[in-house]
């Protein structure tokens, strides 16, 4: 077998891989921009037009039945509309795990836009048929959408990158969400889409960025991983990373993806998974789906939406007018955005651990220190108002920094082939109720604590902290082999050394094959 170490870096091997990065970049942003950019921009838009979709609720009903809804048969339907995004998305996440072994990571994302492209001809026609009914219908579609896109793209990243830079690429489906919800208030002020007359196209207009991946994703390959491994085409593999490496053929990489794939036929009993309840019989797989399922309950329930819920009010007792708070509103969403980036840069020099850690114990002192002002704030203290500003922006950038990235990618990176749709499947679940649930306590978390309701959030943020700091294992510039093994011995099981062979023959001779 050839030498395949690198001779050096030379012009044309750097050329190379700039372009495998580009290719890989353009790839990334393809699949976002139609995937998790619509779960923050479908939690964004739908703030801007509330009072005007209200008010369609309240005329609808008067013209069918002849007589107004009261104010509080008005905001259950409002809220009705509004949790109906959660309940798709969890529906969605149901769906993600057999639509991404069927029909392969990219192809579930392209037929995944059916559903946003009905959502969106419903929203458009609600008002012609003065139908609020539509709009819930709508909100439930788009849920699904964002349900698929938030289990399938993380896996379609993590198995389509390269490991040095897997959590970076993984991590920017976090990215794409922030972007969503900032774009989505931007689009949502009264000089662009938020005024009355245009409501309609506000909810539609996410039908944009699903036209643009409909356009471009059909260009670059399929996850590579799933190629190999789900549908055993080795030809297809090598093609495929040879279009995302900068046609480069990635020895190392297809050993490895042969080994998994001889380690599930080898030992197809004990290791393959395909549906959650076989998750969670699987003993050699224990640590994992406890470190999933932990990181994604505590995601939802650390106040990130109170926090958000909160805002408003924070601006208005800073001083800020009231026609004034949806441009400062903005800013939260560019926190989170800023935070994102930040993550995306940081995660493969600082690891998963690191970012995870310090962002829950971060978001643990903000929650004291906003009580705190809070509290004084009621007692007229001079200052306190502001500093309750400081600590909001702050809380989400601590979120955006380690939890809001971090969270996604975990499954993609502990779970063997065979394993991951079920392990998104349970997660996705997990994720959506928490925020179903979120939806439905927090305004009597509110009410009943008043200033105090950020102590609950203040005790979820530190169990988390700690809890990974104590039992999570890092992941960064580790092959999937090497983090199985580590697992493994939490589990009490045996290497998994024990059942990979020596492949690097079949890997010579397959890339001579597809030279020649």
């Amino acid at each position: 077998m050839p030498d395949m170490k690198p001779t050096g870096n030379t012009e044309p091997e750097q050329i190379s891989k700039l372009s495998s990065y580009g290719k890989l970049a353009l790839m990334v942003c393809s699949a976002a921009i139609g995937g998790t950019f619509q779960i923050g921009y479908n939690i964004s838009i739908i703030n801007a037009p509330t009072r005007y979709i209200q008010t369609f609720i309240n005329e609808t009903y008067r013209t069918r039945w002849g007589t107004g809804l009261g104010a509080p048969h008005v905001t259950l339907l409002w809220t009705l509309i509004v949790s109906a995004f959660s309940l798709g998305g969890l529906f969605g996440a149901q769906l993600a795990g057999p639509m991404s072994v069927k029909f392969g990571r990219k192809k579930t994302l392209l037929l995944n836009n059916s559903f946003l492209f009905v959502g969106t001809l419903f929203f458009l026609l609600c008002r012609v048929a003065r139908s609020f009914e539509m709009i819930i219908f709508a909100r439930f579609l788009m849920g699904i959408n964002s349900g698929v896109s938030g289990n399938v793209q993380p896996m379609y990243f993590g198995e389509s990158a390269p490991k040095h830079l897997r959590g970076a690429v993984a991590i920017s489906s976090a990215v794409f969400t922030a972007f969503g919800i900032f774009l989505g208030q931007i689009v949502g002020l009264t000089e662009v889409l938020g005024t009355q007359p245009l409501w309609p196209y506000l909810l539609a207009s996410n039908i944009l960025p699903g036209m643009i991946q409909m356009l471009t994703l059909p260009w670059f390959p399929e996850s590579p991983r799933y190629l190999l491994i789900d549908r055993g085409d080795r030809e297809a593999c090598v093609q495929a990373l040879q279009r995302l490496r900068g046609g480069v053929a990635p020895v190392l990489e297809i050993q490895e993806m042969l080994e998994e794939c001889q380690r599930q036929s080898r030992a197809e009993t004990a290791y393959s998974v395909k549906t959650p309840c076989s998750l969670f019989k699987a003993r050699h797989l224990r640590s994992q789906l406890k470190t999933a399922m932990i990181t994604n309950i505590a995601v939802m329930l650390c106040g990130i939406d109170s926090i958000y819920f909160y805002a408003s009010y924070i601006f208005f007792e800073a001083g800020i007018s009231a026609d004034k708070i949806q441009y400062v509103t903005i800013g939260t969403g560019a926190c989170e955005l800023i935070a994102s980036i930040l993550s995306n840069v940081l995660i493969e020099r600082v690891g998963r651990k690191g970012l995870l850690v310090g962002g829950y114990t971060l978001m643990s002192c903000w929650t004291i220190i906003f009580t705190i002002a809070v509290t004084l704030q009621k007692q007229q203290v001079n200052g306190m108002s502001y500093l309750s500003m400081v600590c909001v922006f702050a809380y989400i950038l601590s979120f955006g920094l380690g939890p809001a990235g971090v969270t996604g990618i975990i499954p993609a990176e502990i779970f063997d082939q065979s394993a991951r749709p079920a392990a998104y499947m349970v997660t996705g679940l997990l994720l959506w109720l928490s925020q179903l649930l979120m939806g439905l306590l927090l305004p009597f978390i509110v009410t009943n604590l008043g200033m105090y309701c950020f102590l609950p959030f203040f005790a979820v943020c530190l169990v988390s902290a700690v809890y990974l700091g104590l039992t999570f294992i890092e992941t960064k510039g580790k092959s999937l082999r090497e983090i199985t093994a580590e697992f493994d011995k939490k589990n009490g099981q045996g290497s998994v050394s024990d059942v990979y062979d020596h492949t690097k023959d079949q890997v010579s001779h397959l890339i001579m094959d597809r030279k020649t």
